[in-house]
């Protein structure tokens, strides 16, 4: 009998030996789009991306709107910022291009069926059920809370500087701040009291996940396979078994949000149970997401409620994707408030009025008061159009498809190309960032930042472009069935913070030179060979 070791790295070499062939004897019209050169049979372009995304990035000013990458085992790849092949992706036949499978798989095994690895129709069912608590209506109750949350940062910030202008790392308190708010707004629970240092495994586990999978993009790739063998159990078994330090670390992590996701659920569900009038109020009447989301799902038709294991595997999903984006996303807004100080004051003068309780002390603002201030709003808007947290998404063609152009393409062969027909598997990266700075759409002046563009007219090209992004026409929170379901509440979370903070503070770059390392989200430290996630400015009190 052949050991199971043996049996399962045979597997994968055959896997390989697979890709191979295919790629180098199987030929395809993608073969007559252009792209960067291959640096080898076995990684094509992963090791250039890698090295410096930033630099692939700009591939775009060599290549154009689409673009041919390789991947592992010279997989062809597309690669594009067109308006018309990304609304064919996300939107028109968003049936056809499907999360990757990759993508899919790493967030299934370590978080369960939530609605980052779910499909039709069990994504749907997800959607369905989570898209009341996701509302304006209920975002509106949550505003109290955010502000009670955001005046515990104020306070700890203020004791740090009523001495002077001191150095803080914003990048920390704005993810400690996002930890809370997704705590106590989606589970009713506090992760952090902000005016102390505390730790939580839960909470660390979150922080540690995009560093590790990023160092699993080759053990990745073999994931959907994994899946499919036997049970849980014996999947578990054979992951132990590989000698990579990052793919134990991320058992770890995964164990950690689970146990912490299940104790979360079978709190509140206990409440619910026990016949305790009380307990069932306080869960009944909460506002934070999970008790939505069970009072939801207990109303639900029978073919609409969820199994025990969605509703838990929400619990890391949501926590997952409301931290590092938002609370990155803010940093970056404070460090371009730091760098346009007339921006910052403008700002500022703003809340101040809104802000006045006619007595000369500032109150806080209700949802529809601070969701529709011009300049935040402007100010929000644009940072995260020029400066998405999240610059590539990634799709995958399920069956053979034709991918439509905004305008023809010049094919390596000479002749003119108005759509680039993909064979199944077909990976389609989006440069989200290209996207959003596309100078056909925006204008001459896309990659400057200017808030200003907000407050007039769009151009008419945008306009008249087919509609991809669920917000602002842009594909920061993507489009289509898959789109960010919690954009509403990132927008609120930022508004509420700088609401508090612009007036009360002056942020002020410091001595040290920022550097914002792409990775899957975009995070700031102190010189580029640094590494640690930090953004030091100078902070002091008004």
């Amino acid at each position: 009998m052949i050991p199971l070791p043996q049996l399962v790295a045979g597997s994968l070499v055959l896997y390989a030996a697979w890709r191979l062939v295919r790629m180098l004897f199987v030929k395809s019209p993608m073969d007559n789009v252009a792209g960067p050169i291959s640096e080898s049979w076995f990684t094509g372009n992963v090791g250039m991306y890698y090295r410096d995304r930033w630099g692939f990035h700009n591939l775009v000013r060599t290549y154009g709107r689409v673009f041919i990458v390789k991947g592992l085992f010279s997989a062809r790849s597309i690669w594009t910022y067109d308006s018309r092949a990304l609304h064919s992706v996300y939107v028109k036949d968003q049936d056809v291009f499907h999360q990757s499978s990759v993508t899919l798989a790493i967030f299934m095994a370590t978080m369960g069926p939530g609605l980052l690895s779910t499909v039709d129709p069990q994504h749907r069912r997800q959607r369905k059920i989570l898209n009341p608590v996701f509302s304006a209506k209920h975002l509106r109750d949550m505003t109290p809370v955010f502000n009670e949350i955001i005046g515990r940062l104020n306070q700890a910030i203020s004791s740090r500087v009523n001495a002077g202008t001191m150095e803080i790392d914003m990048l920390g308190w704005m993810g400690r701040t996002a930890l809370e708010l997704i705590g106590q707004g989606g589970f009713g629970r506090s992760f952090d009291p902000l005016t102390r240092d505390v730790a939580d495994d839960f909470a660390e586990a979150i922080k540690a996940y995009f560093p590790v999978v990023a160092q699993l993009d080759l053990p990745r790739q073999f994931l959907p396979q994994l899946l499919k063998i036997g049970p849980p159990s014996l999947r578990r078994f054979i992951i132990k078994l590989v000698p990579y330090a990052p793919v134990r670390r991320i058992v770890e992590i995964s164990d950690a949000l689970h146990k912490c996701s299940v104790e979360l659920y079978n709190e509140k569900k206990a409440a619910l149970q026990t016949g305790d009038e009380a307990a069932k109020r306080r869960v009944g009447e909460s506002k934070d997401i999970m008790s939505v989301l069970m009072r939801e799902n207990m109303l639900a038709s029978e073919e609409d409620r969820l199994p025990d294991e969605d509703v838990i595997g929400q619990v890391s999903t949501l926590m997952l994707a409301a931290m590092d984006t938002t609370s990155n996303a803010l940093a970056r807004i404070l460090s371009l408030l730091a760098e346009h100080q007339h921006v910052q004051q403008k700002l500022r003068e703003e809340l101040v009025v809104a802000r006045d309780d006619g007595t000369g002390s500032l109150r806080d603002l209700d949802y529809d008061e601070v969701m529709n201030l011009p300049y935040l709003d402007a100010v929000c808007r644009e940072s995260l159009r020029r400066y998405p947290p999240i610059t590539v998404v990634m799709r995958e063609a399920s069956r053979d498809a034709v991918l439509p152009l905004s305008a023809p393409i010049r094919g390596i062969n000479g002749e003119m190309m108005d759509s680039i027909p993909v064979t199944k598997g077909t990976e389609i990266y989006t440069d989200v960032l290209a996207s959003n700075c596309n100078k056909d759409l925006w204008g001459n002046d896309a990659e400057e930042w200017k808030p200003e563009r907000w407050l007039s007219k769009l151009p008419k090209p945008l306009v008249d472009a087919p509609n991809v992004g669920v917000y602002s026409h842009l594909m920061t929170f993507v489009g289509g069935s898959r789109a960010c379901i919690g954009f509403k509440f990132s927008q609120l979370e930022m508004k509420v913070v700088l609401a508090s903070l612009i007036p009360a503070f002056k942020f002020e770059l410091s001595d040290k030179h920022v550097y914002w390392n792409a990775a899957g989200v975009s995070f700031p430290s102190a010189g580029k060979a640094n590494g640690k996630p930090e953004l030091p400015l100078k902070v002091a009190a008004l």
